[in-house]
């Protein structure tokens, strides 16, 4: 057994990478393998009607739904960061995460109606929530701080995200749309046991030593004021539901706009904790200021790029011409278009990163570059509507431009924020701190789920226009802040 860390620049036998980058990319290739299998036909199963499969929601209910699920799988994060700081170390947090992930989807799999959903959507945020951040944090200890291949490794992890992504759309979606929704959640959960196997026997040989303990690990009492303060929390949120009753106010609609401010109240509390932490040095509290520019700029990323599995699902089956020359198009592949251009792109960035070395753009300036992207997908959605109205079905050819674009901004974004993140880090916050980049995503998407009521036929081009406007905006003040940025980066590229 090695437990040696794989953090030396000698280590390049996967693609000039550590190995351990082999085990954490499969891994969280089949855990998105899962997710993005089971959330391409999701919103399908919501609004169908019982007597096709499906749950019966109405549209604008079943698109609120996906965007707060998505809020809350990022926003478990949290409890993820804590857990694998505090309890369990990185590698264990990540394995108990994936066995609650898998449990997940297979209780979607079952046709026991709006209470299966609603318990799969429990179990798949807690464990999505331990995997995620505590995967990241793990790809960020391969390397050192002053590695340049820092970036590039971001990039190829990325890359088995988006494997997995691409071919589980094509997979799920062809078995849950054309047969049953119940059989296409089951593959989901098999994708996410291959995962667990994958990780057990591989985080043995490749992985360090370091990842089975916690960075910052109880002290005497700790327990105890955690059990008071979770429990004062879970008071107030109970009483907080049983004063909505009360009132009348107790609906989905309701409970939706509960999560939704508290996935936005989140990240408030954790930059407060961060910035007045007497465990933070003065120069790692000028990178969490640094950092909170970034966040912000990347939760509006998120709000357009996640809003692909609820508005742009529904234009891809309400709107688009699916039937080309015989051949039909299930509305599900077309999530597959995210995964597939970040696929394309990821060769392209990892060579111009790496070729650039240390005279590559600063974070900052990636992301106020991606930023303009993101708000140009939005513009040419604008496009179609404009000319043919709302009620045409219109080339898919018009998605699969919006998404080319975006994922040139994902590009420019999430790997760059994965990497950025772990060396912004506090040293006792740094699983935490990796659950913050999460939140950005829980954020966006918690806006979305407010947003997205909005997005009708008839209201599309001020939706649309509205949107990208923002991305823009925020793109162009980014620019703006790039060298005040990287003043409190303190010399960290």
């Amino acid at each position: 057994m090695n437990n040696k860390p794989e953090s030396t620049s000698e280590d390049r036998s996967f693609f000039g990478q550590p190995r351990g980058l082999q085990t954490l990319f499969f891994t969280e290739m089949w855990e998105r393998f899962s997710y993005y299998g089971m959330r391409a036909i999701l919103i399908y199963y919501m609004y169908y009607s019982v007597a096709k499969g499906g749950l019966g929601f109405d549209q604008p209910t079943a698109a609120s739904v996906m965007s707060i699920y998505g809020s809350m799988v990022y926003l478990s994060s949290v409890l993820g960061g804590y857990l694998s700081d505090r309890v369990w170390g990185s590698r264990k947090t990540v394995f108990i995460g994936g066995i609650l992930i898998m449990f997940g989807h297979i209780a979607l799999s079952i046709p026991a109606g709006p209470m299966a959903l609603f318990i799969s959507i429990l179990l798949i945020c807690l464990g999505t929530g331990l995997l995620k951040p505590n995967v990241s944090e793990m790809v960020g200890g391969l390397y050192s701080k002053e590695d340049t291949r820092r970036d590039s490794g971001f990039t190829i992890f990325v890359f088995g995200i988006n494997l997995g992504s691409l071919v589980a759309p094509i997979l799920v979606g062809w078995l849950g749309l054309n047969y049953n929704f119940h059989l296409g959640f089951s593959l989901a959960a098999i994708g996410m046991f291959l995962g667990l196997v994958q990780y057990w026997f591989g985080g043995k040989k490749y992985l360090s030593k370091e990842s089975l303990y916690p960075t910052d690990p109880m002290e005497p009492g700790d327990l105890k004021k955690l059990g008071v303060r979770g429990s004062i929390g879970l008071v107030a949120f109970a009483l907080i539901l049983i004063l909505m009753s009360l009132l009348g106010k107790f609906n989905l609609t309701n409970f939706i706009l509960l999560l939704s401010i508290t996935a936005i109240a989140t990240p408030v509390v954790y930059f407060t904790i961060f910035l007045t932490s007497k465990k933070v040095t003065p120069v790692e509290r000028k990178h969490v200021w640094a950092y909170l520019g970034l966040f912000i700029a990347a939760a509006i990323f998120w709000a357009i790029e996640e809003s692909g599995s609820s508005v742009l699902a529904l234009f891809a089956a309400n709107q688009t011409n699916n039937n080309l020359g015989g051949f039909k198009i299930l509305p599900s592949w077309y999530q597959m278009l995210n995964p597939a251009f970040i696929l394309i792109y990821t060769p392209i960035f990892a060579i111009l990163w790496t070729k650039w070395g240390k005279k590559q753009p600063s974070s900052p300036a990636k992301f106020a570059v991606g930023m303009l992207f993101a708000g140009l997908s939005y513009l040419l959605m604008v496009a179609p509507v404009a000319m043919f109205g709302s009620s045409a079905r219109v080339s898919p050819f018009w998605l699969v431009g919006s998404w080319a674009i975006v994922e040139i901004a994902e590009m420019l974004i999430s790997p760059i924020g994965l990497s950025v993140t772990t060396k912004l880090a506090p040293r006792a916050f740094q699983s935490q701190m990796m659950s913050m980049w999460f939140l950005a995503d829980a954020a966006g998407q918690a806006v979305n789920a407010q947003v997205v009521k909005l997005y009708t036929p008839e209201n599309e081009i001020g939706y649309f226009t509205g949107v990208a406007v923002v991305a823009i905006v925020a793109g162009l003040i980014m620019f703006a802040l790039v060298k005040p940025l990287k003043k409190l980066m303190a010399g960290i590229k």
